[in-house]
């Protein structure tokens, strides 16, 4: 078996930030809006500020590497889309005409440049069966997604260009704003008053803000939702065409879909949205992704996952199995969506409930040293937000953990977290003025060893990477056969450029020999048109699941809790739900009732 846990597992670059809006540095790992494609036998995930592309054999293990400096490395959201024998790739950036190149050879190139003539933010190039290649892009809260056709061999636009999505808050619960979709839309007055209290705390003018960052500060008050991020994919003759929203730093960052008989419309929501919905568990969001094929014909969603503590745009890649249903509904499954997962148990159905299960959350925990508000509680609270700080940045600090008994462990993954970074920017800044960075070009490490014991003396070594050449800040290790153990211990030997080290989650998976929790009582109420309240009479589980769908055998949403209530914002105005709510406990998942809300 091959298995995988989310975030993707590969080497997050650093990117230094010269934020204008705040004058100052920020600093933090990003990669986001990933593109994923199958060609010629391989798997290539395209994600912004990356300086490069992740290359795969099966979908598990990714291997990052570098492009060449002449592409658009420093524009947002790359994109990619095979035409004949030909890759081609763009990506954008704000107020700029965005050029266009293709290859036949993703890692060797070399690289034809097609010079661009208009601009655009968040592309995606779609080949139809019929050779016609059509474009849709848009990245707005005052904007919708966009859409054209494209003569396939200048790659200019055929015709006028056309609005197919556009927010509608007022009905679509999920696009509301914040988090947990708790802010309504400003009034334009209301954004003005903001936007001059901005300016007036940063000692600043009008005239002082670059033209290009008003309509982006602006927007920023408005509370609209960004509509952005669009895929699409085609089946049966119907086209599905998958946007974001409501804004890549909330946990309810998520992706819509329209169905359409043309590429270009006109749209209508699909029946089951919002199509990639994780609001809860360890690391949320799902929002701005891509839907492909796999080599034996599983489909797979890949999205972007949320942090956003350092920087708005501190974010990771998930992936995770999606599918068509009896009737054509879009759905990919996060119900457990950052647990590990076995490929093979995927591929054999989009619904399989995990083998492992969650052993550390809230467990006994230990340290060497910490700081204040930072202590090791927080590396086992399942909040990514939230991490274990060491003391001294000197090798050798610990964090140990008691699982309460002995447990069959199967797999820990190991989450590094960054904090008060502040060094010289190690080399220059690059890109347009409005996303001028620099991405840390050097391969950095990070080096720990993982130890294991049944009695919390004798510790034997279970992974030494106190040698390491590789940056994995989210590090996966799995026993298949599963190793006896009580007590963990992770000893950090260094972490990229001598920081204290800080872990947001020592995730531990495996199975404990109790009994499962019991079938779950609960109650849901339509709150409104767009919320419903969901509790839960607690009954000796760890957590709880709640599923939502527009019929009692479609419930493809999804929100893990950790608490007995939920209020869930996610709801489409004038549909019927059915909502189930499962339990899980170290030993297992027990399965609730569908009732109808």
């Amino acid at each position: 078996m091959r298995y995988f846990c989310n975030p993707v597992n590969v080497n997050y670059r650093y990117q230094f930030y010269d934020d204008q809006r705040s004058k100052g540095i920020k600093v933090a790992r990003e990669a986001a809006d990933p593109s994923l494609l199958c060609f010629q036998g391989r798997y290539y995930m395209f994600a912004s500020m990356t300086l490069g592309v992740w290359v795969s054999d099966d979908l598990v293990h990714w291997e990052n590497r570098r492009l060449p400096d002449t592409l658009p490395l420093y524009d947002y959201a790359p994109d990619v889309c095979v035409l004949g024998e030909y890759v081609y790739l763009c990506a954008s950036r704000r107020g700029e005409n965005c050029d266009f190149y293709r290859t036949k050879d993703i890692l060797q190139g070399p690289y034809e440049k097609i010079q661009g003539t208009f601009d655009f933010w968040d592309p995606h190039m779609f080949a139809d069966e019929d050779g016609r290649l059509y474009f849709y892009w848009g990245c707005s809260n005052m904007t919708p997604i966009w859409g054209v056709e494209l003569d396939p061999k200048t790659m200019r636009p055929i015709g006028e260009k056309r609005a197919l999505i556009d927010s509608d808050v007022t009905r679509m619960g999920y696009e509301r704003s914040g988090e947990g979709h708790t802010l309504l839309p400003r009034t334009p007055e209301e954004i003005e008053r903001c936007y001059q209290d901005f300016l007036k705390a940063q000692n600043m003018t009008d005239a002082d803000l670059p033209d290009a960052y008003k309509p982006l500060v602006k927007g920023m008050f408005s509370q609209r939702p960004y509509i952005e991020g669009a895929w699409m994919n085609k089946r049966n003759g119907k086209y599905y065409l998958q946007y974001a929203c409501p804004g890549t730093q909330y946990n309810v960052y998520a992706d819509g879909v329209y169905v359409s008989g043309s590429p270009l419309g006109s749209f209508e929501p699909a029946v089951a949205n919002p199509y990639s919905y994780k609001p809860g568990g360890f690391l949320p969001g799902a929002g701005h992704g891509s839907t492909i094929e796999d080599m034996d014909g599983n489909l797979w969603h890949a999205a972007t996952m949320r942090i956003s503590v350092n920087h708005d745009f501190e974010r990771r890649v998930g992936i995770w199995p999606a599918g068509f249903d009896g009737d054509g509904e879009l759905f990919c499954n996060q119900r457990y969506g950052d647990w590990p997962m076995a490929l093979e148990d995927a591929r054999e159905t989009p619904w399989r409930e995990p083998r492992w299960y969650l052993l550390s959350y809230g467990k006994p925990v230990k340290a060497s040293s910490w700081e204040e508000g930072k202590g090791p509680e927080r590396a086992v609270d399942e909040n990514v937000q939230a991490w274990w700080r060491a003391a001294s940045p000197e090798p050798g600090e610990w964090i140990s953990l008691n699982l309460g008994e002995d447990s069959q462990v199967h797999a820990v993954q190991v989450n590094f977290a960054d904090d008060r970074i502040d060094i010289p920017v190690p080399g220059k800044f690059e890109g347009p003025a409005t996303q001028a960075r620099y991405i840390e070009k050097h391969e950095l490490a990070t080096r720990w060893i993982l130890e294991g014991a049944s009695d919390g003396e004798d510790y034997q070594v279970l992974v030494d990477k106190s040698q390491a050449d590789t940056d994995l800040s989210h590090d996966l290790v799995v026993w298949e056969e599963g190793k006896k153990l009580r007590y963990l211990k992770l000893t950090v030997i260094g972490v990229p450029y001598g920081q204290q080290p800080c872990i947001s989650g020592l995730r531990v998976f495996g199975k404990q020999k109790k009994e499962k929790p019991q079938v779950p009582e609960f109650t849901a109420e339509r709150t409104g048109e767009l919320d419903m309240h969901v509790k839960i009479r607690c009954g000796g589980a760890v957590g709880y699941n709640i599923l939502w769908g527009e019929a009692p055998e479609k419930l493809y949403h999804s929100y893990l809790v950790f608490n007995t209530e939920q209020r869930i914002g996610a709801l489409v105005k004038d549909r019927d739900y059915w909502v189930r709510v499962d339990a899980f406990n170290e030993a297992g998942i027990t399965e609730g009732v569908v009732k109808k809300l």
